[in-house]
């Protein structure tokens, strides 16, 4: 890799670590030449599919627009950044695996609410009200009830072990 400052050809790696859960390598180099010390970071390229919208248009997988919609979920919820991050690489990590190469936006929030349910109640309700479109009160009201069975039987279920 070349050095930013003097530009010379070679650099040398001086410590590897991993990071963003072993997606992603740290990797602190120095520079033979110069001795300047600088950090690069070094992530596999992967080709993630492309979305299908409602309407039919096709759009690039954007992480960004995945990260805006769970944290917009998520705020002022008592959610760390570990959890958040984590929750957006297994969506990423779905959307890798399926190996297709058009994903219909439906299965992206799908695999969203998936998440958010996991983490935040409260959050899951906030993202599947605007992905769902819901059109008043009642609809809510369904949800919050389906998410009360849920934790219910949830509850029931573990009480036997």
């Amino acid at each position: 890799m070349y050095c930013p400052f003097c530009h010379s050809v070679d650099t040398k790696v001086i410590d590897s670590r991993l990071i963003r859960e072993g997606n992603q390598t740290r990797r602190r180099r120095e520079c033979p030449d110069c001795k300047e010390r600088f950090t690069s970071y070094e992530t596999a390229e992967l080709s993630l599919p492309r979305v299908i919208k409602r309407d039919g248009r096709r759009a690039p997988f954007s992480e960004e627009k995945l990260r805006a919609g769970i944290l917009r979920a998520l705020e002022k919820r008592p959610v760390s950044v570990e959890q958040i991050e984590t929750a957006i690489a297994r969506v990423m990590r779905k959307a890798m695996t399926r190996g297709e190469r058009e994903i219909p936006s439906a299965q992206m929030g799908e695999w969203v609410m998936e998440e958010l349910h996991q983490l935040d109640q409260v959050a899951y309700v906030r993202f599947a009200s605007v992905y769902r479109c819901f059109q008043d009160i009642d609809e809510f009201r369904r949800e919050i009830s389906k998410l009360t069975r849920h934790a219910k039987r949830k509850k029931s279920n573990n009480s036997y072990n």
